[in-house]
Parts: structure tokens; C-alpha cells; sequence
């Protein structure tokens, strides 16, 4: 199954957005190879609001995020994730509105960060924030004329949830699924296996019939483009695998064969990912590396 991503998205930065029934969007002026046009704010509700993923630590951001919500009470800031595009302007935002902040949990990383491992993605990583309400896998959270249940995605971050706004077929789905794009998945922020669980998670829900992304724009037929995911990332495995084989014994090495078409910019996010996969692939029998594997390691058939 190809896949195919949608770069067809008007941010209009500033403007608050109707998406759907009671969603607007408001997309942050943080424009970058990692972000696309910006990261996604969503304002939930009519009358109490509930707000998705503030976004970065941006002025313009919160002012904008504070004229959409237009002097409505604020209960609820959700968080998908601690990445510094999504969750810094939470607390500006509560302190602003008296919201209570709700997520997984504080930053993590998804294993226990090696000896002599350069932490290469910490700079993108929000450790100041804590939630105010820890959320369960499936926790039901209920507002005024709303109600959003936590849906734990890890992969993308240890600490990732999408959250399905109940009886609508809505799921927001952060960094986990975006049509744009696929997913950076960098250890040790982020795990393979766990990345790969989660779509299999999404692909067990019968209810989602659009996703709502942290970056880009809505996706529609969702189970048909998880699965093209899944397929993508077998056939990055793969490729993987064959560049091994072949002799390719380190990361830069089998992203220059197998990203050939990608902007240089993200060679290092690739490189990441790539090693990912490597993660996985050892603790599976099926490559083998002297001790961890890490990013300037080398590798080779198991």
C-alpha cells in the first residue's frame, strides 16, 4: 500500500480556525522541516473550553490562543506530549486562564540513557513541564459539553496520548499519525517497538473517522493511512536490513543509501530513526552490535 501525505494546509497563523462542530485550530508561527507550517493548538467546546497542545513558547501564540478563546472560562490544558512545540506555553496559558494541565506525565525518556550516549534531541525537550493530573490509558476527563478520553500512544515520546473526543469519531493525534509526514522516532526519547504498538493500538479503535495531527492538516480515513504507516516502517526495516547485508556498518552510511531523496536538513532526524529501528532489530535477534547500539556504533547480521 503506497502512502501518500497531504501537503496541502493553509495555517493561517493567528486566525482561529473552524474544523469541526465546537474545534477550532490555532496554528503557532513555528514553521521548520520538523514542524511543517506549525505546531496545532485545538480549542474544544462552546461555553467552558478545553485546549489541546498550547504549543511553543510564543507570545504571538498565546495572544492569539487567548483572543480565540475570548474571555471563556478555561478548564482543562491537555498535552500530547513534551516536546518544546507543544507543551512550554501551558503554563503561561493556565496561569492565564486558571486551567488545570493534564497529561501522560512529566518527560522521559522511553529506556535508560547509556553510557557516554550523546542526548542529541534534549534541546527539543520540555523537562520544566509537570501536569497537575497525571491521565491513565482511557481515562475519561468531562467538561461542559465535552469529554476526552486518553488514549496512550508511546513511540514518538515515551510519555505521547492521542485523545478521542467521545461521540464524534475525533481522535487527536499529536505527533503519533500527521498527514504530512511520518513520525520522527529518536531514541532515547522514543522506542520503535513502542511506536509500532501504538499503531496497532489505533488500528484495534472501531470509533475514529478523522484525526486532528499536531502539525498539518485533518486526516481522513485514518485506519487506511495507519496502515499504509505500518507498511512504510516494514519497508524502512527492510531496507535497513538489506543495507546491512550488503556491508553498510554505520547509521550515516545506510541514510545516504535509503533517504537519498530526503532534504540533507533532516539526515539527522533520519539517522535517528534509522537507529530506531536498529534499537529494535537487536533486541529481536535479527542484527547484532558490540554492547548497546548507538548512533556512531556499527552493526551487523544477527
Amino acid at each position: 500500500m503506497a502512502l501518500e501525505f497531504d501537503m496541502r494546509f493553509d495555517p493561517r497563523h493567528g486566525e482561529a480556525v473552524e474544523v469541526a462542530e465546537n474545534i477550532v485550530r490555532v496554528t503557532a508561527p513555528n514553521a521548520s522541516p520538523f514542524t511543517f507550517h506549525g505546531t496545532n493548538s485545538y480549542i474544544i467546546g462552546s461555553r467552558e473550553l478545553a485546549v489541546i497542545d498550547p504549543g511553543p513558547p510564543d507570545d504571538s501564540h498565546l495572544s492569539a490562543l487567548l483572543r480565540a478563546i475570548d474571555g471563556r472560562p478555561v478548564s482543562h490544558i491537555f498535552v500530547t506530549h513534551t516536546h518544546r512545540d507543544h507543551s512550554p506555553l501551558a503554563k503561561p496559558l493556565a496561569e492565564a486562564t486558571g486551567a488545570r494541565l493534564l497529561a501522560e506525565g512529566p518527560h522521559r525518556p522511553a529506556r535508560p540513557v547509556n553510557a557516554g550516549e550523546d542526548y542529541r534531541l534534549d534541546a527539543s525537550n520540555d523537562v520544566d513541564f509537570r501536569p497537575d493530573r497525571a491521565l491513565a490509558d482511557q481515562e475519561l476527563v468531562e467538561g461542559d459539553g465535552w469529554a476526552l478520553r486518553a488514549v496512550l500512544t508511546p513511540g514518538h515520546a515515551a510519555n505521547h496520548a492521542a485523545f478521542a473526543l467521545e461521540g464524534t469519531g475525533i481522535l487527536f493525534s499529536g505527533d503519533h499519525v500527521m498527514g504530512w509526514s511520518t513520525t520522527v522516532v529518536a531514541p532515547p526519547d522514543g522506542a520503535m517497538a513502542d511506536y509500532m504498538a501504538s499503531l496497532d493500538r489505533l488500528l484495534e479503535r472501531d470509533t475514529d473517522r478523522l484525526y486532528l495531527s499536531g502539525h498539518g492538516g485533518a486526516i481522513e480515513n485514518p485506519k487506511t493511512f495507519v496502515r499504509g504507516l505500518k507498511t512504510h516502517r516494514k519497508m524502512r526495516e527492510r531496507a535497513i536490513l538489506e543495507r546491512i547485508v550488503q556491508g553498510d556498518r554505520r547509521i550515516p552510511d545506510i541514510v545516504k543509501a535509503i533517504y537519498r531523496d530526503t532534504d540533507p536538513r533532516l539526515f539527522g532526524a533520519a539517522g535517528m530513526s534509522v537507529l530506531a529501528h536498529l534499537e529494535d532489530l537487536a533486541a529481536r535477534g535479527a542484527i547484532a552490535t558490540d554492547g548497546p547500539p548507538a548512533f556512531d556504533g556499527e552493526f551487523r547480521p544477527g
